[in-house]
């Protein structure tokens, strides 16, 4: 293959097919993940962090389409509140963290510190500096602690993101996702950059260091995501018994749906 033609293919979307096929295995091993957990009372935190319209969701969305929302939870928490303000800053965090048997997904984190509060002006520079200062301590007590705690940063490109969000502006179901944060976001995009190393730079540790996912291609980095999350965690499958569907009693047994006939319905429109 050509330089022309290597170059070519390496920025060619992943094909659709070949993505659902890999994702559909990778889900089925995050069931067996599910399983494994629980049977050991492990505790996981997985943060997700990166720039705007990154695909920070999407990838939170394959990975718990196919499991339990009761073991897989996503924590995505909105503006402090003025009560929430006057705590320790990494208060209302640790409040969702996982008990045993528990993976909790942060749809954004304590990272927002070092992130849209030093580039917005919304915490001081000492604030700022303290959190940087106590970030690996604090996360060290976690892993220390048993925590699995992993890391990960989606990261596009500048003509990729406003591509993004150009789209979301004229599509229906994804107005929503373009918030006034969003659009400060895309002005400020070199102070985040330099925001962004700043933030490798104090907490990228051995005990909790970061990954980078690159995510121009959507459907790469979710595949490419997930499959880095499972290769952390040395699951293994949990044995289970066999389950047999039972027939239903027919002691008793009645025309049930008859009994619906002057209930209100829902009009089959489709």
């Amino acid at each position: 293959m050509g330089k022309k033609d290597k170059k070519k293919d390496e920025g060619k979307k992943l094909d659709r097919k070949i993505y659902e096929s890999a994702l559909f295995d990778l889900q089925a091993e995050l069931v067996k993940l599910q399983r494994w957990v629980v049977a050991k009372g492990e505790r996981v935190i997985v943060v997700f962090e990166g720039r705007d319209a990154a695909g920070k969701g999407g990838v939170i969305k394959r990975i718990t389409e196919r499991v339990s929302p009761r073991i897989f939870r996503v924590v995505a928490l909105p503006a402090p509140t003025d009560r929430e303000k006057s705590q320790l800053y990494l208060q209302r965090y640790i409040a969702h963290f996982p008990a045993g048997g528990e993976i909790v997904l942060f749809d954004r984190s304590w990272y927002n510190r070092a992130g849209v509060e030093r580039v917005l002006n919304f915490c001081t520079e000492e604030e700022y500096r303290r959190f940087l200062h106590a970030c690996p301590q604090f996360e060290k007590s976690l892993v220390d602690d048993g925590i699995r705690l992993f890391k990960y940063w989606f990261d596009v490109s500048s003509d990729e993101q406003e591509r993004r969000m150009q789209a979301r502006l004229t599509d229906p179901t994804k107005i929503w996702k373009l918030s006034p944060m969003d659009l400060k976001s895309r002005r400020h995009w070199y102070d985040y950059s330099r925001a962004r190393d700043d933030m490798f730079a104090a907490t990228d540790t051995a005990h909790a260091p970061w990954h980078v996912v690159i995510a121009d291609d959507k459907r790469r980095a979710r595949l490419n995501c997930i499959s880095h999350l499972l290769n952390q965690i040395p699951y293994e499958e949990v044995p289970r018994e066999e389950v047999i569907l039972p027939d239903p009693d027919t002691t008793g047994a009645f025309d049930d749906r008859a009994t619906l006939a002057s209930r209100t319905f829902v009009p089959e429109r489709f």
